[in-house]
């Protein structure tokens, strides 16, 4: 056996180790565990207590805390196949996580469950002192590998285009959601962990949007970046995902210029200051007006680009960065796109859009059709003018459970029942199901008003059994009573 083939035996023993004590830890701290859930039908069959759409990080954890708190009746779905899902291998064109490496999160408490336990099983017990930031794959493999320890229930290429109210076999209510193959799925509660873009779109301006679809894309767009060799990409926005998408577009041999509207770029990154217990577990509990305050002080700010970000397009000498240099319109110009700024036009083969997300309910396909009965903050919060932002104010207003809220009350008392953990939660509880290091308090508080609607939509049943509860904590001896 070759030393490379007993390095790798010995690394499988050692998963496989792990694995059994994730089981068996799991196992050990399941209290409680009395089983309370019962099925409720639909149409003579069981329907789902909780459907989660998006199995990426948020919504595998927030299924492996529903199985906690057994509530086993779930189903996760994702649109992409198995292995696809979330931004660490598509979109994400970082090589490393932003966030420190002993960050903790999915795990919720269970150190078997962490990364550095699953990363020293798979690398060695030194392995993790000696890395300096957590590279994306390796996240995605660790989420694979967490989706497969805690045996999860994922359907794969699954996708989500409709949901309507609907009414189970005993006349309480429920959630229809359609999926792509027309298949409808029933369900009591339903998780919309759909990531950056679930309450709207990934946005760029109309100009940029009108030029040739091979010419031009998002971020957050598959981008053939091997054909851009030898050509100038023009990129929008200096954030991290757009000099992220710069920095490749050198690494496969292009010349990247990326443009900001300001005078310099952000090198504050806000996000670094809320990571602290009280923030993130009770910023949801704040009035409105410290809510909005905290979260436009932050947001405004724009998000800045970490070092090693900086350090990598600065490693290549087709690197150019155009301060107070907007982009007002752009056009199709001899076979080149003409970008017009303020300081005169520039010319570019391809151009790319860091431009971020546009928050409106009306342009996700599956909530358009009941979304203006959908709270906003800009339905709910009127701000001082000096703090008045019409992009934050398209968030929609969410309860204390990371529920909808009608726009009119008792016009949709189903909307309680759809639960938003993506970047849409970000004004109501700041970074919560879009953020890693915030999982540990998030999860929590959206478990917690799932299980409380599920428990109050079935209290008839509990009352009843509390009635009937008749088990004997022991066996009285009567030859031992005496009866004066």
């Amino acid at each position: 056996m070759s030393l490379s083939t007993s390095t790798s035996f010995l690394r499988g023993d050692c998963l496989a180790a792990l694995d059994a004590r994730v089981r068996r830890e799991v196992e050990m701290t399941a209290h409680p565990r009395s089983e309370w859930m019962q099925p409720r039908l639909f149409q003579g069959r069981p329907a789902l207590d909780v459907l989660i759409v998006g199995a990426g990080q948020s919504g595998l954890v927030t299924a492996y805390a529903l199985t906690r708190d057994r509530v086993r009746n779930i189903l996760l779905i994702d649109r992409a196949p198995a292995g696809r899902e979330g931004p660490w291998v598509t979109y994400a064109r970082m090589p490393t996580l932003r966030s420190p490496k002993e960050q903790t999160g999915p795990d919720l408490g269970l150190a078997s469950l962490t990364f550095q336990a699953w990363y020293e099983a798979q690398h060695g017990p030194t392995a993790f002192t000696d890395l300096h930031l957590i590279p994306a794959v390796d996240w995605h493999n660790y989420l694979q590998w967490y989706r497969k320890v805690l045996d999860l229930p994922v359907r794969n290429e699954a996708e989500a285009v409709a949901i309507a109210p609907g009414t189970l076999d005993d006349g309480g209510r429920c959630l229809l959601v359609t999926l792509a193959n027309g298949e409808v799925l029933a369900a009591r509660k339903l998780v919309l962990a759909t990531g950056q873009d679930g309450t709207g779109e990934w946005w760029m301006p109309d100009f940029v949007r009108a030029l040739p679809a091979d010419r031009r894309a998002h971020t957050a767009d598959v981008i053939d970046f091997g054909r851009l060799r030898g050509r100038t990409v023009a990129v929008l926005g200096v954030g991290a995902s757009a000099m992220d998408n710069a920095a490749v577009a050198l690494e496969h041999g292009a010349r990247a210029d990326v443009f900001c509207r300001r005078g310099a770029p952000s090198m504050v990154q806000q996000y670094r200051w809320l990571t602290f217990a009280g923030f993130l577990k009770h910023m949801g509990d704040l009035p409105d007006e410290w809510r909005w305050r905290i979260m436009s002080h932050i947001m405004r700010s724009r998000e800045g680009f970490p070092a090693d970000t900086y350090k990598r397009v600065l490693a290549f000498p087709d690197f150019r960065m155009h301060v107070e240099r907007p982009w007002t319109g752009a056009r199709m110009e001899d076979g080149r796109i003409r970008i017009d700024t303020p300081k005169g036009p520039f010319h570019a083969d391809y151009a790319i859009c860091g431009t971020g997300i546009r928050q409106d309910v009306t342009l996700r396909p599956e909530l358009a059709p009941f979304a203006g009965k959908i709270a906003t903050w800009r339905d709910r919060y009127v701000p001082p003018p000096a703090e008045k932002d019409d992009w934050m104010g398209g968030f929609p207003y969410l309860a204390p459970d990371f529920s909808f809220v009608e726009r009119t009350p008792g016009e949709a008392p189903w909307l309680a029942d759809i639960h938003v953990f993506g970047i849409g939660a970000t004004m109501s509880f700041g970074p919560s199901g879009s953020s890693i290091n915030a999982l540990t308090s998030s999860i929590p508080r959206l478990v917690s008003g799932l299980t409380r609607g599920l428990f109050q939509g079935d209290l008839a049943r509990h009352w009843e059994s509390l009635r009937s509860y008749n088990v004997e904590q022991a066996t009285l001896d009567w030859s031992r009573i005496v009866k004066d």
